[in-house]
């Protein structure tokens, strides 16, 4: 009877697949801060029990500190923003395939990697904002009209080297071509009230301060505005208007922030399930609400701030391993049309 009990707990031992582990507790080398996710980590290890800690830091830093570890990294998730990110990383061989039934079916396909390496978590559009006082919304309906030359010395945006510029002209890239996008880039370069310097935040208030009359920045800026302590900033966003671009034709420019798991994850099992829980209604509403973002499906509440902007609206639903994957080409036709 000992014989077969011992041969019994080798057999059921050998049947679990190699990936599959039992800590109860994930590490997550996150991009996003710390006071954004911690809530929804709080209520999945009181549902779960498994202990979540979390290290915060810039995109590249993190990848570059995952890839510096190597085999002895005690990350298990990576959370970052923009598909052009977490392709990188996918690239640089720190991802695994993510084996999650669950995931497929919550997340779309577009908002996922073609292989499962990553997984969006919630939607963020990059729009055109402007000042009601000195431009008429008809005149830059879409991306593509930035180019016009009526525009000449009232456009601001930051600079190319920003991943949320280059997801943008991977997209024009997409639907356009490169050669279009090439003379989309050096004739909105033309139409620069000033050299690229700054966040988006920086581009929204050289508007409101009459300095240039159109920008692109992505929506939850403006909700951070509107919901800011500084009566300064809440003023700011009275002040500048939100258009959701190419309405008419593919919609507007979406991307994600989004996880994957490390190549040399110790925690496997619990991992997947935190990501799982990240993409449940339940977490999808929580951090739809708190950030001013959207959810990765449309039947999910948001907050009355992004309602007020016009929700649903719609949405460039171009694959975004595809976005990830012409980064580099967007860098390159930046450089040749001389966008700093």
């Amino acid at each position: 009877m000992k014989n077969k009990a011992i041969l019994t707990f080798l057999l059921i031992i050998f049947m679990i697949p190699a990936h599959v582990t039992f800590s109860d507790e994930v590490n997550i080398y996150s991009a996003r801060k710390e006071y954004l996710i911690k809530p929804l980590t709080d209520e999945f290890t009181k549902e779960t029990g498994i202990k979540v800690n979390i290290l915060s830091a810039q995109s590249k830093v993190l990848i570059k500190k995952i890839i510096d570890e190597g085999k002895s990294t005690p990350a298990d998730i990576l959370l970052t923003v923009d598909a052009g990110n977490l392709h990188d990383a996918k690239t640089k061989g720190i991802s695994i395939p993510i084996r999650s039934n669950k995931l497929m079916k919550l997340v779309p396909a577009h908002l996922r990697d073609i292989d499962n390496h990553w997984f969006g978590l919630s939607i963020r559009s990059r729009v055109i904002m402007y000042n009601p006082n000195n431009i008429s919304p008809s005149k830059i309906s879409t991306y593509e009209s930035l180019a016009n030359s009526e525009l000449k010395n009232r456009v601001c945006i930051r600079s190319s080297s920003n991943i949320y510029n280059q997801s943008l002209m991977s997209s024009i890239i997409h639907h356009n071509g490169e050669l279009y996008a090439y003379d989309w880039a050096s004739n909105v370069v033309r139409n620069f009230s000033h050299s690229p310097k700054g966040n988006d935040r920086s581009q929204m208030t050289s508007v409101v301060l009459g300095k240039c009359d159109v920008t692109l920045a992505n929506t939850y800026y403006l909700g951070k505005w509107i919901t800011s302590k500084k009566e300064i900033e809440r003023e700011y966003a009275k002040k500048i208007k939100i258009i959701f671009p190419n309405q008419n034709d593919r919609g507007a420019h979406i991307n994600i922030s989004g996880a994957l798991i490390t190549k040399y994850s110790k925690n496997i099992d619990s991992a997947t399930k935190l990501i799982e829980f990240l993409a449940s209604d339940r977490a999808q509403e929580i951090y739809a609400k708190k950030n001013h973002e959207y959810p990765i499906r449309q039947d999910i509440e948001v907050s009355n701030i992004v309602k007020s902007w016009g929700y649903p609206f719609k949405m460039d639903m171009m694959s975004l391993t595809t976005l990830g994957s012409l980064n580099n080409q967007a860098g390159i036709i930046f450089d040749k049309a001389g966008w700093k």
